[in-house]
């Protein structure tokens, strides 16, 4: 066989039934990515002479004798193809993993094929985008600016890494080989609930290739978390590396490590693993009766009620709500559910270990590798010097790297064998056994006098926390914050976290408001119509102002200042954006146009302490070299980070370099979540580089004799009066004199502040199908001083995107077993260009109190008030009211029947 790649020809001969994909990755080429192996994500795609294919179901012997191209053969940095060029000027990225793929498809698109996008695309999945971006890169429409010196912010600069992301350049994390690697592969738990009996490794050890089978025996008997936070007191240590319990269908069991991925695989199948099936329970209110079985014992003293599988329960109040409903004149209560959903990220979770003169060294896919390395030092007894913990480019995260769960393993048999050692999680792992969204049952209630003004403000809350812990307590607490964004004299705040023989929750985008915010937002709207009052003006009548006091859980004081009035401007902007295309007419007939709305208040950092060190430093070669933890999955932070520093440092972005996300060569940062990658880090960059700017000011003062007032820094020289003087002579001086222009500084996620957001719809709802299409899209967000423009509407419209895959696809669903029946993209179902309407984003005017030059981060409340507003939208259209998620044509079509809807008021 001759393979021809790239215009290269190579001898080396595929294995007996290896994929196109593995192929191409084994020469090299690391452009071409995995998201699924089965042929929907298209992460794969490369041409097939001049054709694309998805090379993850396209068998490797039939590249025979054709011409394969990849991502690298059709450009390279400073060499760009017109698409690659097209995707870095828009930019049509956020994480970049699903770049590669999309270019090649894109770039092998006719003109007719570019008028048509959704089917054009629909083989190629998106999941930080909103596809919006990726439109405008596919029809040449630029969005990224050039930048003067000292004036980065506030201009919509492209990404640093931008050339090596559109060229398949930019290194992930599986994007290497080191000689002698070892392979892991895991045999999951077939019980919900079951003890292990024996576990026989005999046949899996006689397998060629094989190399050891570690199970609960063979590792370190300590408890831990997976969640990833600075204070680990917040999250109960409940978990072991393996146990010889398990508590949900895919918990890890046996690790197998193996020549290759196929011994492993292999050996997993022939241990033979004997279980003691235990009683199982899947709801969690029926986990909490008497009598249910129970998953953990007494012996973790941060279960709550370990008999009642309470992991941590809140009963909070302020006033008297029994008062408060007697002084309504109308009182509204509904029960809403919000499902199990995954993040889906496309770059799985994976890590690689290997011992480098001494020292363990973990490359892994995470969101804070500074709180890995705290984790795998506990685990396992190392100092930290003898562990370094970095990550490269992450291909998406939204919560679901926020926690160490494939790390652990390879640090145990790389210690253990002395040997390099993989382990990357297949799609189906990722649902199986990743962590999902808090499923979570919340009942609203609320009473009003007749004129909007709310008396009472009750809400229970049932969260699912799965088998584990981890986040469980966390995200019932910020839930909280949904009964923050109204003013009301009595509230009471009942919630409960909740064991279940279910897959782990964890954190998800929204982070414990996404699910109550649906709830809140969609009990206003009723409560609104009970009362015939307008949902927007019952929200500009109740909301909180500056100066009220963001009361949620307690009337105590708190770090949290609410002080500029960005929620009702966010509001006012929605109903002006939806009131210009308010005659629209539906699509034809049976369709029913209706409209919702819904507001959303987060918090600009977590509670829990939020820790961030950045180095600046200014290099021989005069390039400022800016060192900090935060790890890049397609938040924008790393570009943020450059931005800031550029501004401060008086120069352009290319005269930053940035160092990030590895514990040796940066200071701790506890992580990239809660949008505290701007809040924080950006924070610690921002002084970093005035303390920077400072040194050189005062050094070149004393060496001119200018008055240090009338210094400035401008590019690549200083202004002292009427004098220039070049950095490179003011490095020599210093350098002569033992002096380093550079400097180290913190930051903290304390005091913090509040975001604001509002979504508008506008739907057409088919009254025989059920179908919903979303005609109009806009949301109002406080994104105050924006630093980057396109990156701030980017994480809004990918923030859409996932809020409407939230509420009308997307649905972990599992059988009576508590075995997920569709743990793949198809049957899944994220959304694909097609589902996503472009979200016309609108930036209030307004100013932050604590963030980086008053600013504030977009990337995670934005989903908040997507699934409310769309609920309220079909609610405008049919006269039905749905409480509960996914609203698929299907619910809709049962509840509608096929008949006229109920008239609306």
């Amino acid at each position: 066989m001759t393979y021809i790649v790239n215009g290269k020809a190579f001898d080396d001969e595929p294995d007996p039934g290896q994929c196109l994909r593995t192929f191409l990755r084994s020469l090299g080429h690391y452009g071409v990515k995995k998201g699924c192996d089965a042929g929907d994500c298209g992460a794969c795609t490369v041409w097939l002479d001049g054709h694309p294919v998805h090379s993850c179901i396209t068998p490797a012997f039939r590249a025979d004798g054709c011409e394969v191209t990849t991502i690298e053969g059709i450009g390279a940095p400073g060499d760009l193809h017109p698409m690659q060029r097209q995707f870095r000027d828009a930019p049509g990225f956020q994480c970049g993993f699903c770049t590669a793929g999309m270019i090649m498809t894109s770039a092998a698109l006719t003109e007719d094929q570019k008028e048509d996008l959704p089917r054009a695309l629909k083989g190629n999945l998106c999941r930080c985008t909103g596809y919006r971006g990726i439109e405008d890169a596919v029809k040449g429409v630029a969005g990224v600016e050039g930048a003067a010196p000292g004036r980065a912010v506030g201009t919509s600069v492209g990404a640093p890494e931008a050339d090596d992301v559109v060229t398949g350049c930019a290194e992930f994390t599986m994007d290497t080989h080191i000689e002698g690697m070892l392979h892991l592969k895991v045999l999951h738990s077939p019980h919900a609930h079951a003890r292990i009996v024996s576990i026989d490794k005999t046949a899996a050890l006689a397998v060629p290739g094989v190399h050891r089978v570690y199970s609960w025996e063979d590792v370190p008997r300590k408890r831990f978390t997976t969640a990833i936070h600075t204070d680990h007191l917040v999250d109960p240590d409940d978990t072991f590396v393996l146990d010889d319990t398990v508590r949900f269908v895919g918990q890890r069991v046996v690790a197998v490590l193996a020549d290759t991925v196929g011994a492993a695989e292999e050996g997993c199948r022939k241990v033979a693993v004997e279980y003691e099936v235990l009683p199982a329970v899947f709801d969690p209110e029926e986990a909490m009766a008497e009598g249910s079985p129970q998953l953990h014992g007494t012996h973790d003293p941060f279960i709550h009620d370990p008999v009642r599988n309470m992991l941590f329960e809140i009963h909070a109040h302020l006033g008297n709500v029994d008062t408060g409903f007697a002084e309504a004149d109308v009182i509204h209560e509904g029960t809403y559910f919000s499902p199990r959903v995954q993040h889906a990220h496309l770059e799985t979770h994976g890590s690689i270990a290997w011992m480098e003169n001494g020292r363990l060294n973990v490359r892994t896919s995470s969101q804070s590798p500074s709180i890995a390395k705290v984790k795998i030092a506990y685990l396992f007894g190392l100092r930290p010097d003898q562990l370094r913990v970095f990550c490269k480019r992450v291909g998406g995260g939204f919560g679901g790297k926020q926690e160490v769960i494939s790390e652990d393993l390879v640090a145990l048999a790389t210690l253990d064998t002395g040997r390099p050692v993989c382990l990357e999680y297949t799609r189906e792992e990722e649902f199986t056994t990743a962590s999902t969204r808090h499923p979570m049952t919340v009942t609203v209630k609320l009473g009003a006098k007749a004129d909007g003004t709310l008396t009472a403000f009750q809400v229970r809350n049932v969260s699912n926390t799965g088998a584990y812990g981890n986040h469980g307590g966390e995200t019932l607490y910020a839930g909280g914050a949904a009964v923050m964004i109204y003013r009301c004299p009595n509230k009471k705040y009942d919630a409960f976290s909740v064991y279940t023989n279910t897959v782990p929750s964890g954190a998800l985008r929204g982070y414990g408001m996404t699910q109550p915010a649906f709830a809140v937002e969609s009990a206003m709207d009723e409560l609104a119509r009970a009362l015939r009052i307008d949902a927007l003006e019952l929200r500009r009548r109740n909301v909180v102002r500056p100066g009220d006091p963001l009361i949620a859980l307690h009337d105590g004081p708190d770090d949290v200042r609410f002080t500029e009035d960005g929620l009702v401007k966010c509001l006012d902007l929605v109903d002006e954006a939806l009131a210009r295309t308010a005659d629209d007419p539906p699509p034809g007939p049976g369709w029913l146009l209706g409209t919702g709305v819904a507001s959303s208040l987060h918090e600009t950092a977590p509670p829990t302490e939020h820790i961030s060190e950045a180095w600046v430093t200014l290099g021989d070669d005069l390039v400022y070299e800016v060192a900090v933890g935060t790890v890049e999955f397609g938040e924008g932070t790393s570009t943020a980070h450059v931005q800031l520093s550029a501004n401060q440092l008086g120069t352009t972005p290319s005269r930053i370099r940035l160092v990030q996300s590895d514990t040796d060569r940066t200071g701790f940062d506890t992580g990239a979540f809660a949008s505290a990658g701007l809040f924080v880090a950006g924070n610690a960059v921002l002084r970093a580089a005035e303390a920077v700017r400072d040194r050189i000011l005062e050094f070149a003062a004393a060496h001119t004799g200018a008055d240090l007032t009338a210094c400035s820094i401008n590019d690549g020289e200083v202004v002292c009066g009427d004098r220039h003087v070049s950095l490179d002579e003011l490095v020599s001086l210093a350098r002569a004199r033992g002096i380093r222009f550079t400097a180290a500084r913190k930051a903290y996620g304390s005091p913090r502040s509040v975001t604001t957001n509002a979504q508008g719809f506008r739907v057409a709802v088919h009254q025989v199908t059920g179908e919903i299409r979303i005609l109009r899209s806009v949301q109002a967000a406080d994104a105050a001083v924006v630093i980057n423009p396109a990156q701030v509407r980017g994480q809004v419209e990918g923030g859409v995107a996932q809020g409407i895959g939230f509420a009308l696809t997307e649905n972990h669903q599992l059988d009576a077993n508590g075995v997920m029946v569709n743990p793949n993209l198809r049957n899944y179902r994220i959304p694909a260009y097609a589902d996503i309407p472009r979200t016309e984003v609108l930036l209030v005017d307004s100013a932050d109190s604590f963030g980086p030059l008053r600013s504030k981060g977009m990337a995670e409340c934005c989903i908040n008030p997507v699934a409310p507003a769309l609920a309220n939208a079909l609610h405008d259209a049919t006269g039905v009211r749905y409480r509960a998620l996914p609203l698929t044509p299907e619910r809709i079509y049962r509840r509608l029947g096929g008949n006229q809807p109920v008239p609306r008021e």
